[in-house]
């Protein structure tokens, strides 16, 4: 068999590659009735998401437990998978506070296959082992592998490098009893069925990629005691909208007046964690500041351990 035909032959087995017969016909469905027939297509990926939630829960556990002794998340995929990772690794700093190197999104050709197709750059494991080296990776690091027919050779080689050292490994794909979710100690396979468009990934399956890793890089966030309830607390001001947001969070959580909460935000350089802390416990910026730190950064034991407010 041909290299060709064998390559063939795998895609012919992935529900991700399968053709549509009732959709044969779209091109001569009226505009509207394209948009209809598409929505309903995307309606159907939050079900199989929801189908794979203990396996994301199990795997958010476990990355959580690594990112809380210093370990990174580190995600690594090709073309529209690898271009979700580096999305989502992109909006953790400004949303949660966290430093760029924590938080990496790594793309089969580098980043400027983010705009443009780099030939070949999906089917070597020996470049993602080279990234990942470069990176430094240690046993306190998770890899995601990312990839919507679970055979791609830059995810599964991201996936056993990082395993081989030690790393935590999750394996996301879109496909049943995948290369990838095999070769990961944590498998998430979302199977959400033949795409509008035979074989564009980027569809259903790009949807579905984006639901779970907004749930892999939030609810570890959660985990990690990057929120107060549902509020960003450490939310990064770094333009007048992000400011504007950060005053909003402090009334949100504290109730205080105008005054007082820009007083506090002044006192913490902005910062909400500690200027939320500074209203509610009544302390000053520098003991706001070490309660944070004993608790590790998490607000509602740094309250905990608050001394009580007189008056």
């Amino acid at each position: 068999m041909t290299a060709y035909a064998e390559l063939r032959a795998q895609l012919a087995t992935l529900t991700t590659e399968a053709f549509h017969p009732e959709l044969a016909e779209i091109d001569r469905q009226s505009t509207l009735d394209i948009a209809r027939t598409m929505n309903a297509e995307d309606a159907s990926v939050p079900a199989a998401v929801a189908a794979r939630l203990p396996e994301i829960a199990a795997a958010v556990d476990a990355i959580a437990a690594r990112m809380a002794h210093g370990g990174r998340l580190l995600y690594a995929g090709a073309g529209t998978a690898g271009r979700m990772g580096v999305l989502d690794a992109s909006e953790c700093p400004p949303t949660f506070n966290t430093d760029p190197s924590r938080v990496v999104g790594l793309i089969a050709g580098g980043p400027g296959a983010m705009v443009a197709a780099v030939e070949g750059a999906e089917d070597s494991p020996e470049l993602a082992a080279a990234d990942l080296a470069a990176l430094d990776l240690t046993d306190r690091d998770t890899v995601v592998g990312i990839s919507a027919s679970g055979r791609t050779p830059y995810a599964i080689g991201a996936v056993r490098y990082a395993r081989a050292h030690g790393a935590l490994t999750v394996g996301l794909s879109c496909n049943a009893d995948s290369a990838l979710a095999a070769a990961a100690e944590h498998g998430i396979e979302v199977v959400v069925g033949p795409e509008l468009l035979t074989g564009s990934t980027r569809l259903k399956a790009g949807t579905a990629q984006k639901l779970v890793l907004n749930m892999l890089s939030t609810i570890t966030m959660i985990r990690l005691g990057k929120t107060y309830g549902n509020l960003m607390v450490d939310v990064r001001a770094s333009n007048e909208k992000l400011r504007a947001r950060s005053r909003h969070i402090v009334a949100l959580a504290t109730g205080a007046p105008d005054e007082a909460i820009e007083v506090a935000l002044a006192a913490t350089d902005g910062e909400v964690k500690p200027a939320i802390l500074m209203v509610l416990a009544g302390v000053d910026a520098p003991t706001a500041a070490e309660l944070l730190d004993a608790a590790d950064g998490h607000l509602r034991a740094a309250l905990a351990a608050a001394p009580p407010t007189t008056g």
